[in-house]
């Protein structure tokens, strides 16, 4: 039986695309966007709050990288989340949208020394991925109280989900201390003796793929490490617990399955204390509170076949859906098709492949689907698109990034619009593309080049030709100093 949520879902999915046609949002000018439903984001924030109401205080915040764009992360921050960032650029998004220092956690795990500096001296929560990171705070530091929370991240080595690259959680996973490699417990242990300052753990077993049994594993491994350190430093030093995200997204339905209850519920059984209050726990939710709520639409530019296989030719392809075209069997997506004015069609179903505009045969949607005949004008969706598919640009091709709307639809079903990024124009595609430095290759190799030299600066690390000013790594501003600049100082592009 299906939902009220679902049905909620679907009707106003529906009514958002028959009026981006009517208000021409969508079409053969402007063939491919991105759709946001505002009201599931907010339902799916309130369902995560709900399910961990209880005496522990809870932290939620948002993974930014599931969708970086400024209004998504302003929506959520008035919802009342936090914001994950694991770069300079998320975090300056995150401040963008108007985050507060102490509603962000900083997980790079690769921090540079800039980087840590702004992080420490803004009370910006940060979680610290290995043991050298730690030798560098503690020289950051030199002796100072830190402003803020800091962690240590942890792997548990509980192992791999169904997706191997979503797993962050086996043997020889890039992130944190490997905790069950010969005498890491003992060091970590002697870390957080060894600094007061050190206050909280941090493990992620991994997202899309991962069961909810292999993610309460690990965090139950988390929370039974911080009970020993406790106890073996006889004062309670660790005080939170960062638990990460990871609800994995059911692709296959509108329902959300499993749901934020079902998930506490597994961490509740795996590790009854974690909720009694005693720490202040930490998520980091991302794809399953995006993903249900997002829409991919496309104008069917062209319609043929092929070895008795129909293809319908789209603006929507690995640009956009990345995952999905290089790892369809992990990311399969649901497929609707709509006539040019936006109504769902029906019909006798044929066997067809969806293809996008990238020039490579692999650009494929979706595979051998029965679907109602197509034909050019009409559009193509893709569901449950909300989380990194229109918000992770892939340049292939130099195709421009699509614009992207989020709707509301009221009880008489009429639809409200609002831009959250504008179409980039092909100018801005030409910009992005060096066309400021034109003449600089060729100046080079006939010799009239006047940028002979370079110089390093020995505070940033960043090189500068003497003819021109360049800024490379994770500062905004102009010049040959890279920092990470504050709220009153950042640029955005």
């Amino acid at each position: 039986m299906t939902s009220g949520l679902a049905n909620r879902r679907r009707t106003a999915r529906e009514a958002a695309l028959k009026a981006a046609v009517a208000e021409e949002l969508l079409g053969p000018h402007a063939p491919v966007i991105g759709l946001l439903d505002v009201d599931g984001v907010r339902a799916a924030v309130a369902d995560l709050h709900r399910a961990f109401e209880g005496p522990a205080t809870v932290q939620h915040t948002f993974a930014a990288k599931a969708c970086g764009l400024v209004p998504v992360l302003r929506l959520l921050a008035q919802a009342g989340m936090g914001c994950e960032v694991a770069s300079p650029g998320e975090l300056h998004q995150a401040l963008a949208a108007g985050f507060d220092y102490d509603q962000l956690v900083f997980d790079s795990p690769a921090k540079t020394v800039e980087e840590l500096e702004f992080a420490l001296s803004h009370g910006i929560a940060v979680n610290l991925d290995n043991f050298q990171e730690l030798a560098r705070v503690d020289r950051l530091l030199d002796g100072r109280d830190a402003t803020g929370p800091i962690g240590l991240r942890v792997n548990p080595q509980v192992g791999a989900g169904a997706i191997g690259a979503m797993s962050t959680a086996t043997a020889t996973s890039k992130f944190g201390v490997a905790l069950r490699d010969p005498g890491a417990v003992e060091a970590v242990i002697e870390a957080f003796a060894a600094r007061p300052w050190l206050d909280r753990l941090h493990a992620h077993v991994g997202s899309q793929g991962c069961p909810l049994p292999l993610i309460a594993q690990g965090v139950r491994a988390a929370y039974e490490l911080a009970e020993q350190i406790n106890e073996t430093l006889g004062r309670r030093q660790v005080t939170g617990l960062d638990i990460g995200g990871g609800l994995p997204v059911d692709f296959s339905t509108d329902e959300d399955l499993p749901g934020y209850a079902d998930y506490v519920a597994e961490l509740r059984a795996a590790a009854p204390g974690l909720f009694d209050g005693r720490y202040t726990l930490v998520t980091e939710f991302g794809r399953s509170l995006l993903a249900k709520s997002g829409t991919i639409a496309s104008h069917v530019e062209y319609t043929k076949s092929a070895g008795g296989r129909d293809i319908a030719v789209t603006h929507a392809g690995a640009q956009v859906a990345t995952r999905t075209v290089f790892m369809p069997d992990a990311w399969p997506l649901r497929v609707g098709v709509f006539d040019a004015r936006g109504q769902a069609k029906q019909g006798p179903e044929r066997t067809v492949d969806i293809a996008g505009p990238c020039c490579f045969a692999g650009d494929l949607t979706a595979v051998g689907r029965d679907l109602p005949p197509i034909a050019p004008g009409d559009v193509v969706a893709l569901y449950d698109t909300g989380a990194y598919y229109f918000s992770s640009h892939f340049s292939y091709n130099s195709l421009p990034r699509p614009a992207v709307y989020g709707y509301r639809v009221d009880a008489e079903g009429r639809v409200t619009f609002a831009p959250v990024r504008s179409a980039q124009s092909l100018r801005e595609v030409v910009e992005e593309s060096g066309a400021a430095h034109t003449e600089a290759l060729l100046a080079l190799a006939t010799g009239t080049s006047t940028s002979t030299s370079t110089s390093s600066s020995s505070a940033t690390g960043t090189s500068s030709a003497t003819a021109r000013t360049t800024t490379t790594g994770t500062g905004t501003g102009t010049g040959t100093e890279d920092t990470v600049p504050g709220r009153d100082e950042q640029v955005i592009a």
